[in-house]
């Protein structure tokens, strides 16, 4: 059975969902018919006009980037420009464009999680936990014999979700009073005349999100005219996704090895890995950063790491960070020693990884898909010159 785009998006948005993207970013479909047949899906690091060869040539009929085409607003895509020209080229052959970005970066299987795999990192959390999704806490007060069918009128609406588990509720009983007034029409008790009963307490955990929906089942189950329940807002926890990962080698390397191995688990570049430490020092925590990474310092001095791989690694901060580590290493070797990749090389590792997931949810489903990863090198950068000679007096 064929599947549809919406089919597609739908796949790939329970996987890498947009509302774990950063604010600044721009995810999802930029270009596509969601009702449109999708049969070969094409994913790459960049939109660029290699890609989109390939795209053609294979004839796919989704092209699946983890850079966005269009990050900032424009107010034309006409084909003097070359986005423009790029999304025109899409249309015409058919072919749908698809973000995955931050929200890919965070997710369980996505860009950190991958490069911390091919590097052998074991036992890995985030390095700056996203919150997980933000819960109500449902209080409900109700007659005793009601209870029962009150969890599971608020269960079937989306409470009571915990982990592995279902129809989570905690309940207690005490003494409830009121006294209707004129116009009221109590489900218990005469008008005027106060009443003293024995209710119970219904307390069930729910996403923010479905807020309206469980108030409304809650209401329709209740036996009462105004019932009295609170909806209060939980705090925000850390969740067990989030930008980078941290993990352990199984065992210590001396980090001129680690940074050789690096080397080795990612595509090469004209960069290629550089690294900045003691060569000799052992490495055996360490953090990894798909992307640019040096903005995330602070995060990787509190984890308390031997290194940090990232890309686009500044002069400035990464000379800040390593005279810090010097200056705190209190005669041990400076740490984190610093291993920096080429930008495309960092987040490349993802994508077969991608592809193999997106095969697997859309069979799960009854659907199936071909999908590609793009052999064509979208790295900026083409030669790289290894300086054997200096001009005289340099340091």
């Amino acid at each position: 059975m064929t599947a549809t785009l919406a089919d597609v998006v739908r796949a790939l948005e329970t996987r890498y969902p947009p509302r774990t993207a950063e604010q600044w970013d721009r995810v999802g479909l930029a270009v596509g018919d969601p009702a449109a047949p999708v049969r070969r899906v094409l994913f790459a690091v960049d939109p660029v006009a290699a890609v989109v060869d390939e795209a053609e040539e294979w004839g796919a009929d989704l092209l699946v980037t983890h850079h966005p085409l269009l990050l900032r607003p424009v107010h034309s895509v006409a084909a003097t420009t070359y986005k423009g020209a790029l999304v025109h080229r899409l249309v015409r052959a058919g072919c749908g464009l698809y973000t995955a970005h931050t929200n890919a970066d965070s997710a369980h299987g996505g860009v950190a999680e991958s490069l911390a795999d091919v590097l052998g990192l074991v036992g890995t959390v985030p390095l700056v936990a996203a919150d997980a999704p933000a819960l109500d806490k449902h209080v409900v007060m109700a007659p005793v014999d009601v209870a029962d069918a009150l969890v599971d009128a608020m269960a079937a609406a989306g409470a009571g979700h915990v982990g592995a588990y279902e129809r989570c509720a905690w309940t207690t009983t005490g003494q409830g009073t009121f006294t209707p007034l004129a116009g009221a029409a109590p489900a218990v008790g005469e008008v005027g005349r106060r009443e003293t009963l024995p209710e119970v307490r219904v307390e069930m955990v729910a996403p923010r999100g479905l807020r309206a929906r469980v108030v409304a089942a809650m209401r329709a189950a209740h036996p009462y005219e105004e019932p009295a329940f609170d909806v209060l807002e939980l705090a925000a926890l850390p969740g067990d996704t989030g930008l980078g990962r941290v993990g352990t080698l199984p065992e210590p390397v001396p980090l001129v090895r680690f940074a050789a191995d690096v080397a080795a688990a990612v595509p090469a570049t004209a960069q290629g890995v550089r690294w900045a430490g003691d060569p000799d020092m052992p490495v055996r925590r360490v953090a990894v950063l798909g992307g640019s990474g040096d903005s995330l310092f602070d995060a990787v001095r509190a984890a308390d790491v031997d290194a940090y791989v990232t890309a686009d690694l500044r002069h400035h901060p990464a000379s800040e960070q390593q005279e810090r580590a010097a200056f705190e290493s209190a005669g041990g070797p400076p740490r984190p020693a610093l291993v920096d990749l080429a930008h495309a090389a960092s987040e490349w590792v993802w994508l077969p990884r991608a592809a193999v997931d997106l095969r697997a949810d859309l069979a799960a489903g009854g659907t199936t898909v071909e999908t590609r990863v793009s052999t064509r090198r979208t790295d900026p950068w083409t030669g790289h010159v290894r300086q054997t000679s200096q001009p005289e007096g340099s340091p």
